[in-house]
C-alpha cells in the first residue's frame, strides 16, 4: 500500500469517527456534551444508535487498525515503535469496533445495575482504549526520539502525557459533571494523533 492511500485511509478513518461524536449528540433530545459519555449518543435504546455504530464507529474503528498496521512499515524499524503501531491498531482499532459491536445499556448504565454482557465488554474494552492508547503513543514517541521524526516524536510524547492526565481525571471520578468534556478531549487528542501520524506518511516516499 502506497503513503499516500496510507494517507487517506487514516484521515477518513479519524473524519468518519469525528463526524460520528457531532452527530451523536445532536441525535438526543436534551443530550448534554459536558455530562454525558459519548457512548450514551449510541446506547443500544437510542433511536439512531444502530446507524452510528454500523456507519461511524465500527468502520472508523476497522479504518484507525488498517492505517497502524500499514502505516508503521514508514518509519524505522524500532521495536518500540512497532509495539506502538499494532498496538493501538489493536486496542484503539479494534476497541472502537468492539464498542459499537457492543452498545452500552440505556444511558450506559453508570450504576452498573445487572449490567448486560454488552455493557460489560464495552466498558471493558472502552477501559483498555483509554489505559493503554497513551502508553502506545508513548513508545512511538521515544522510538522515534533519535530519527528524522524528530518533531513527530515530539508531538507524540505531548499528546500521550496530556492524554494520560485527562484518563486520569476522568477515572478519577466518573461522577462528575465534566466527564463528557474529559472524555471528548482525550478522543480529540487520539484523533489529532492520527491526523499527525498521516501527514508524516504522506510526506514519505512511497515504498
Amino acid at each position: 500500500m502506497d503513503n499516500k492511500t496510507t494517507y487517506l485511509i487514516g484521515i477518513t478513518g479519524v473524519s468518519i469517527l469525528s463526524i460520528s461524536f457531532i452527530i451523536g449528540g445532536f441525535l438526543i433530545e436534551n443530550y448534554d456534551i459536558f455530562n454525558q459519555y459519548i457512548s450514551e449518543s449510541y446506547a443500544i435504546d437510542t433511536k439512531y444508535g444502530i446507524y452510528l455504530r454500523i456507519f461511524g464507529y465500527i468502520p472508523s474503528g476497522i479504518l484507525i487498525s488498517i492505517f497502524c498496521f500499514f502505516g508503521v512499515n514508514y518509519f524505522q524499524p524500532d521495536t518500540m515503535v512497532k509495539i506502538g503501531f499494532y498496538g493501538i491498531g489493536i486496542f484503539y482499532g479494534f476497541g472502537t469496533v468492539v464498542t459499537g459491536i457492543f452498545p452500552c445499556d440505556s444511558g450506559c448504565n453508570k450504576e452498573l445495575i445487572d449490567p448486560s454482557f454488552s455493557q460489560i465488554a464495552h466498558n471493558f474494552s472502552a477501559l483498555l482504549i483509554y489505559l493503554l492508547t497513551p502508553l502506545f503513543i508513548i513508545l512511538i514517541g521515544l522510538g522515534l526520539k533519535k530519527s528524522i521524526y524528530l518533531n513527530f516524536s515530539i508531538q507524540s510524547l505531548l499528546i500521550a502525557v496530556i492524554s494520560s492526565f485527562f484518563v486520569f481525571t476522568l477515572g478519577s471520578n466518573l461522577s462528575s459533571e465534566y466527564i463528557g468534556i474529559y472524555q471528548r478531549t482525550i478522543e480529540f487528542l487520539f484523533v489529532l494523533w492520527v491526523v499527525l501520524c498521516a501527514f508524516e506518511i504522506k510526506k514519505t516516499a512511497t515504498l
